[in-house]
């Protein structure tokens, strides 16, 4: 049988997504990669093969895929022309290597030609492109992290109120852990085909009920304000986030996002195109979600941390 490779171990999601595949299958028949080597010394040790390659160096994907079964592509942080890019040269360098499936992490609704979000666009493309060519796929449109808005709650607190420009719109919060574990799962799978799986959390809620959850698991009491797209703007501006991902981030920022994807993601969930919220998560993994009530409650460990990505 073929490698099974997690892309882009040294962040967040796939460093989580190869400790859990680690869980699922023997460790030879797991692949890594990396854009240093640095992260990697942990895998070599426990037998797992590694790769030094990333999203922008396409002769070193492929040489890095070959031999493998399926790989996991984890969408890249920036937003645009250079994410379509990568993403192309990654699905590229499968189809060099003869890979069977690639499983991409996508975003909930992603396609509907009537969501605002800019965010969309990147995932929509790739979606497209990768369903051109003759690859197998598995797409896991993920809802939003619980993570990026629980950093932001415990933001909120010494100004009295969470603010945002969500309304009243829903969103089925889902931890990042709980979207790398369903990846994990997707890949040790071998009866999944060309499917679209929804990657949501426990229940939808506004952000009204998010901040009560979090005020009933803290003993805080945060309120909630609705702000208008360019009011949330405006705040970002102030924080210092760059408008577009090619912009200059803050060391440490507690929004480590550009601001034109977070304020039309947030239009986006006003207007109810995040409201997804189904069992594929369950099914798949054969457990539930975490719940946001749990989230908070170990709060230290889920906070949305650093981004990490190498594009040049």
């Amino acid at each position: 049988m073929g490698k099974l490779v997690v892309c882009g171990v040294d962040g967040n999601f796939g460093g989580y997504a190869a400790a859990v595949l680690r869980e699922l299958v023997p460790a030879d028949r797991i692949k890594v990669t990396a854009p240093t080597p640095d992260v990697l010394a942990e895998y070599e040790a426990a037998g797992i093969a590694t790769a030094v390659t990333n999203f922008n160096d396409p002769a070193g994907l492929a040489e890095a895929f070959a031999g493998a079964d399926k790989v996991l592509i984890i969408s890249m942080p920036f937003v645009g022309p250079k994410r379509r890019a990568a993403h192309k040269n990654a699905v590229d360098a499968c189809i060099a290597a003869d890979v069977r499936q690639v499983v991409y992490t996508s975003l909930v609704n992603s396609t509907d030609p009537e969501n605002p979000s800019i965010e969309k666009i990147d995932h929509a493309w790739t979606e497209s492109y990768i369903q051109s060519t003759d690859l197998d796929y598995v797409f896991l449109r993920n809802s939003q992290y619980a993570e990026a808005m629980i950093t932001a709650y415990f933001g909120s607190i010494p100004m009295g109120a969470m603010a945002n420009n969500a309304g009243d719109g829903l969103m089925a919060f889902i931890s990042r852990q709980d979207c790398a574990r369903a990846a994990a799962h997707v890949l040790a799978n071998p009866y999944l085909h060309h499917q679209v799986l929804n990657i949501n959390g426990a229940e939808a809620m506004t952000m009204e009920q998010f901040c009560q959850a979090g005020n009933a698991a803290t003993g805080n009491s945060l309120g909630w304000r609705a702000l208008t797209d360019d009011e949330q703007y405006e705040v970002f501006d102030a924080m210092g986030v760059p408008r577009t991902t090619d912009g200059d981030f803050l060391e440490d920022s507690e929004a480590p996002f550009s601001s034109e994807g977070m304020v039309t993601f947030g239009e986006a969930i006003r207007l109810g195109k995040m409201a997804t919220c189904s069992r594929d998560f369950q099914i798949v993994t054969g457990r539930t979600p975490l719940t946001v009530a749990e989230m908070f409650a170990q709060a230290d460990d889920y906070q949305v941390g650093a981004r990490h990505s190498v594009d040049a």
